[in-house]
């Protein structure tokens, strides 16, 4: 087992050149596309009605209050527009900065329990989860959430197994806090305490003893309550100040619903037990191929009482138990743990990349992803499976999605190819490299192909286009992205009532000026009172079909009350 070495200058320089990397490759694509559902565009909608409204202690989506999450991410997305002048830059920046953040958090973890390589190889392995890449490239709450996670795990680890280090711990319990702001779950950093604990009271070695510090460990508690209530007490006074029944029930959803309840009474994404060991073994691809390999070492490593391998490890288990545990389960619940896998795994991956047989099997493992492309986009592009016309009917795709496919074939070239330049004997390197390689080329390649349909950035053109200039736009049962993407201010009739009570106000809205107002509606929400021969069909967009109808498709005496 390596030993600390905190003067590994060669692995600090080297760590540097790797945040370069990482850099290229998280931020490949910003600029290229709008936001995305399901969730990037209703964040991005709050944080501009952030902005035009000057509201920024309750988030709104359209004319209703938005209570499913805390405004955390919203505020960070408002201020990078704010700064950047534009969304397209805008509304991934907080992923890009919580990614890198959260690898030079996961180095400076490493470097300080063990030494500067293995906190670089536990950088690099948290840079080559297929998982971690993904979500930093969207506009989700997660990346940020990852990030206050991870300094809240690192603060307490520094404290617990190289303190006493009261600023490290007070900063993490912090971060926990942050992390409640920011989606709730960033409590479960205080779990870090419990192997802490465990490893103190059985007198492991490496282990933090402190005596007569019971005021500082009491102080953690109001550093995390610190940033809470920063946020929890201007809401509530002002909510409470508003009195109303809106207001009222945004903090009682905010605050019980979307919290306790839907831990303990989950209504959506029902999943079984083990759900959470499928997500592992395939979001954290290649990386959880190293869990089995790792297994006797980290055996060999508890057994020894060795408390930097034993607190990680806990963690992970603990979040793991926790997630599992309410029916409703998420492949993204459990990315919080994967920083502390990865700072578990690095003191050994040394003794793996020694060998022979595992560089050879790294490269094996590139070729093999290479041929994967190569063969899914030749038969695509040759055979036109029903698969692959589904998959470019729903983009709205010409020539049967021929460019998405020419683009699946170009990442197989480069895994093919940084395996035949870095060899067997460099398979690992060649590994890494087809990763990076793909990560920048698929989205520099696809975002231009797909962000019209995706974004419904063409819908809403051709919307606007067919209402003409003077004309006046509402939705119903809309999709935020069309909020989003509206090419002038539209009127919408709340988002979470039913479709029929929607339709009813927009055609009493429409019916006061039948000349040049226009309705654009989902397909399922038409209702009875729409003639369905006299509606303008716009297109498919995230496989929802749209539909614009003026005042002369509605049937004569129809009334949306009597349905």
């Amino acid at each position: 087992m390596t030993t600390i070495d905190d003067g590994d200058t060669r692995a600090r320089r080297m760590f540097w050149w790797f945040m370069l990397a990482a850099l290229v490759v998280l931020a490949a694509g910003i600029g290229l596309r709008d936001p995305w559902p399901p969730d990037e565009p209703r964040f991005a909608l709050v944080a501009h009605q952030m902005l035009s409204s000057g509201q920024w202690l309750f988030p709104h989506r359209g004319i209703e209050l938005y209570s499913d999450k805390p405004p955390l991410l919203m505020w960070c997305e408002a201020i990078t527009f704010w700064l950047t002048g534009g969304w397209r830059g805008a509304f991934l920046l907080p992923s890009l900065l919580a990614g890198l953040g959260s690898l030079l958090v996961v180095y400076r973890t490493g470097r300080r329990l063990w030494n500067a390589r293995i906190g670089l190889l536990a950088a690099v392995l948290l840079l080559a989860a297929i998982q971690f890449v993904d979500v930093i490239k969207h506009a989700q709450i997660d990346p940020l959430l990852l990030f206050w996670v991870t300094i809240g795990n690192a603060g307490l680890l520094v404290h617990c197994l190289r303190g006493p280090d009261w600023r490290a711990y007070w900063l993490g319990c912090f971060a926990a806090g942050l992390g409640v702001i920011t989606k709730g779950v960033g409590v479960l950093v205080l779990l870090m305490l419990l192997p802490y604990l465990f490893a103190r009271l059985r007198h492991w070695p490496g282990v933090t003893q402190t005596r007569g510090d019971g005021w500082r460990w009491a102080a953690g508690a109001l550093a995390f309550l610190l940033p809470i209530a920063l946020w929890l007490v201007p809401m509530l006074v002002a909510a409470y100040g508003f009195n109303t029944p809106e207001y009222i029930a945004y903090v009682q959803d905010l605050l019980f619903r979307q919290t306790a309840q839907r831990y303990a009474n989950s209504w959506a994404h029902a999943e079984p037990a083990w759900f959470f060991l499928l997500v592992m073994a395939r979001d954290w691809f290649p990386v959880c191929l190293l869990i089995p390999l790792l297994l006797p070492a980290w055996r060999d490593a508890l057994r020894g009482r060795e408390a930097r391998v034993l607190l990680p490890l806990a963690w992970w288990l603990l979040a793991l138990l926790f997630f599992s545990i309410p029916s409703g389960k998420r492949e993204i619940y459990l990315l919080p743990a994967l920083p502390m896998v990865v700072l578990a795994m690095a003191p050994f991956v040394d003794g793996l990349l020694a060998k022979r047989w595992f560089s050879r099997a790294a490269f094996a493992l590139g070729v093999l992803m290479g041929v994967v492309f190569l063969a899914a986009g030749t038969w695509a592009l040759s055979a036109h499976p029903r698969a692959a016309q589904r998959i470019a009917a729903g983009y709205e795709l010409p020539d049967g999605g021929a460019a998405l496919w020419w683009c699946a074939i170009g990442v197989g070239v480069l895994f093919v190819l940084a395996a035949a330049w870095f060899r067997p004997r460099r398979g690992v390197l060649a590994l890494l490299v087809g990763l990076g390689a793909a990560w920048v080329a698929w989205p520099v390649s696809t975002y231009p192909l797909l962000n019209d349909n995706q974004s419904v950035r063409a819908l809403m053109r051709s919307a606007d286009a067919r209402i003409g200039p003077d004309g006046e736009l509402a939705l119903v049962q809309w999709r935020e992205e069309l909020l989003l993407q509206a090419r002038r201010p539209p009127v919408e009739f709340g988002f979470s009532r039913p479709p029929t009570a929607q339709m009813h106000d927009a055609l009493a809205w429409q019916a006061q000026a039948p000349q040049r107002r226009w309705i654009l509606v989902n397909s399922d929400a038409l209702g009875p009172c729409v003639d369905p021969a006299r509606v303008v069909r716009l297109g498919v967009a995230n496989r929802n079909a749209w539909w614009l109808f003026d005042a002369a498709a509605v049937k004569p005496g129809c009334s949306m009350a009597s349905q």
